[in-house]
């Protein structure tokens, strides 16, 4: 199947590169996002019971992104998709980049440092616009869920306790060749490989986000990741489907006794009548014993009041659960919001929100979270500027 992709993907440049074609214009076509929440926290923490998380807090998510294209006259499209970071926080500056060559006979394909098809594929539960992001890792930017801020949960990135959006074993923006289906009256298809994934079991040194490559010895780490991904998209008598799909999954060399391949898989649907929105998600992460095993589950509702206002209400469920020694060990994540959301102008929203969010740790005689018998929840009510341009 790789090779086979791989092929496929070869004679579609080679076609491209033989094509004749005049001079053509680019498109030098770039935008971004700054969203920034002010609000004020109330925190009971078991972890840290000495401390005080309570008072008035800011979070912000914000991203220039420049996408340059041209179109030949063979009707190819060649772009890229760059995105900068636009906050000093430390981390990487670039999220993403990648080349992606597209056609309306040919679909599309994506070359370099994206998230697989299944992951941007996926649908979950709807939410109104500016709100913090229950189904995230966000709302640990108020609340100190995670451990890593002084809570209880481990808070893996891209996995299903705390997001319906998973990745192989968590894997992110990694070297990756994508190829998406023109839709079908609604429906497409997505397939996605990559060599090796990131953080602790990479058979590569390739860096989180958009990182060079690495040669990669896939007898070593968690290597070959293949994600397929389904969407259908259509609208009947007024009635708005949505429906994605994905599973993924990648080989397990690292010699560790006991473990196995890890996969995900999850499944998500929308249904939009008269301003109404309804949905959720189911996921799991089953991580081969490299790592806890996952699930979560979203569900929630919008509703577009005529005129500027929407309002909307939605929660999410996660749970962790031990592997090997530590099986039987447990944890879990759940979290509400109510929100309310106004479009001032072109680009520019104005949202409140309330939030309540607990981790709590239930058994952990096996050593898996560490923080045994432990809670820690928070409630938030924030408001936020979103900039879209």
């Amino acid at each position: 199947m790789k090779k086979h992709l791989l092929s496929t993907s070869a004679i579609a440049l080679g076609v491209a590169m033989a094509a004749p074609a005049s001079a053509q214009e680019w498109n030098m076509t770039w935008g971004g996002f700054h969203n920034t929440h002010v609000g004020y926290v109330n925190v009971d923490n078991d972890v840290t019971p000495g401390a005080d998380w309570d008072g008035v807090d800011t979070y912000t998510n914000a991203e220039i992104i420049f996408k340059p294209s041209v179109t030949l006259d063979n009707g190819l499209t060649f772009g890229i998709d760059v995105q900068y970071e636009a906050k000093n926080t430390g981390g990487a500056i670039i999220d993403e980049s990648f080349m992606s060559i597209s056609s309306d006979t040919l679909g599309r394909i994506d070359l370099g440092n994206e998230n697989s098809a299944g992951y941007k594929m996926m649908v979950a539960a709807p939410q109104v616009g500016g709100v913090i992001g229950i189904n995230s890792p966000s709302v640990s930017g108020f609340i100190p869920i995670s451990t890593g801020n002084g809570g209880n949960l481990p808070w893996n990135f891209r996995q299903a306790a705390i997001s319906s959006y998973t990745e192989v074993l968590g894997n992110n923006d990694v070297p990756r060749i994508t190829y998406y289906t023109p839709s079908f009256n609604g429906l497409t298809l997505g397939v996605s490989y990559a060599a090796t994934v990131n953080g602790g079991f990479s058979a590569a040194n390739s860096n989180n986000n958009a990182g060079n490559n690495a040669g990669v010895d896939r007898n070593t780490g968690v290597t070959d990741i293949w994600d397929i991904g389904i969407g259908y998209k259509q609208s009947f008598n007024g009635v708005d489907i949505n429906f994605g799909a994905r599973y993924g999954t990648a080989e397990n060399n690292t010699g560790i006794a006991g473990t196995n391949d890890p996969d995900t898989w999850g499944v998500g649907a929308t249904i939009g009548v008269a301003g109404w929105t309804f949905g959720g998600s189911y996921t799991e992460n089953d991580n081969g014993n490299l790592a806890p095993d996952q699930e979560g589950w979203s569900l929630g509702v919008t509703y577009d009041i005529p005129g500027p206002w929407s309002i909307g209400f939605d929660t999410y469920q996660g749970e962790w659960n031990g592997v090997g020694a530590g099986n039987g060990d447990q944890a879990e994540y759940e979290a509400y919001q109510l929100a309310a959301s106004r479009t001032l102008g072109k680009g520019v929203r104005w949202t409140i929100y309330a939030v309540y969010a607990e981790g709590s740790v239930n058994a952990d005689l096996g050593g898996t979270f560490g923080n045994a018998n432990t809670e820690v929840e928070g409630t938030l009510i924030a408001t936020s500027i979103n900039l879209s341009f």
